[in-house]
């Protein structure tokens, strides 16, 4: 299977400080896109870049120190770029200066804007950000008009938008842990997500719903409430579209509910951390109505007992 190939990865820490910000500008005219950076930290500027292509676009994973970058008008003329841009905020916080006024972003946000028209990027603290750099034509195909202007999706609220946003972040994260993954599975998602985000449509499509309903479910794992209902209002669906995307991994909601469950019970039974607590805490702890029953289930899944794991940990411990 083919991976996702690693075309570059730099570091401004190997680079004299008086030279970083110059260095920093060449690398990303070459690798991203045309821009000035400035700091006023003492260090200078301490960054770092690595560039992914998934054949068709790239990701990008930068991480630095507070700094500011800038798309003026007259570099967007000299170093022009026919390009989309959606930026994930993994740490700090951050603000988007553009010609319709300033947005402010926080952790977890994504920001979806175009190369080609002036910005200021500007990070008062410690930061890494995911950024997916989708030609003009592919972003054309999937999510139809260009925007008018930065469109930003808060990473923490409730609706089915941020709740895209979380899934986003999970499927970069995920790319950037282990680029060893198909590049078209994962170009598929990217755009599908990016497409439910950007067109405001009400009912997301499948891939983009499944994915949403996953991270959903894993920051939901540990509520009794939990199940395909809630799932499917927190998505935006009925629980029988939704159990339809589901369908085309073999499986069910409660069915990948019950399995991530017995998955996480089983982290418990081994860690250290949680070696006082009883099978039958963690039984409860993860919604299993009686220990005889999560023991049915876990031995099912796992082919062992509950107290099979926990003695091989304290064996081995």
């Amino acid at each position: 299977m083919p991976a996702a190939t690693v075309l570059s990865s730099v570091s401004t820490t190997a680079v004299d400080a008086p030279d970083r910000l110059a260095f920093w500008e060449h690398y990303n005219a070459e690798a991203l896109v045309g821009l000035t950076c400035s700091t006023y930290a003492m260090e200078g500027l301490v960054a770092r870049q690595l560039n992914l292509d998934l054949g068709g676009f790239r990701v990008a994973d930068i991480a630095g120190n507070r700094h500011v970058i800038e798309r003026a008008p007259a570099l967007v003329r000299a170093r022009p770029k026919d390009a989309t841009f959606v930026t994930l905020l993994l740490e700090g916080e951050a603000f988007f200066y553009h010609a319709d006024g300033c947005l402010t972003l926080g952790a977890g946000d994504v920001i979806v804007y175009e190369t080609d028209r002036p910005y200021l990027f500007g990070f008062g603290s410690a930061m890494r950000q995911l950024l997916v750099d989708v030609p003009r034509p592919l972003f054309l195909e999937w999510c139809g008009p260009g925007i008018d202007r930065p469109l930003t999706v808060p990473g923490d609220g409730p609706g089915p938008a941020s709740l895209t946003a979380r899934a986003l972040r999970e499927t970069l994260l995920g790319l950037v842990d282990d680029p060893a993954v198909s590049p078209d599975t994962v170009r598929d998602q990217l755009l599908d997500l990016l497409q439910t985000m950007t067109t405001g449509r009400g009912t997301p499509s499948g891939t983009s719903r499944l994915l949403a309903a996953k991270a959903h479910i894993a920051e939901h794992l540990a509520e009794p409430s939990l199940c395909a209902d809630s799932v499917a209002r927190a998505v935006g669906v009925t629980p029988r579209h939704l159990n339809r995307a589901f369908a085309t991994e073999g499986t069910t909601v409660a069915q990948y509910v019950q399995g991530r469950r017995l998955d996480s019970a089983r982290v418990d039974l081994t860690a250290s951390s949680t070696a006082h607590y009883r099978i039958a805490d963690i039984a409860c702890r993860w919604g299993f109505a009686s220990q005889a029953h999560f023991t049915r289930l876990f031995r099912a899944r796992f082919g062992c007992t509950p107290s099979d794991v926990r003695r091989g940990a304290a064996e081995r411990g």
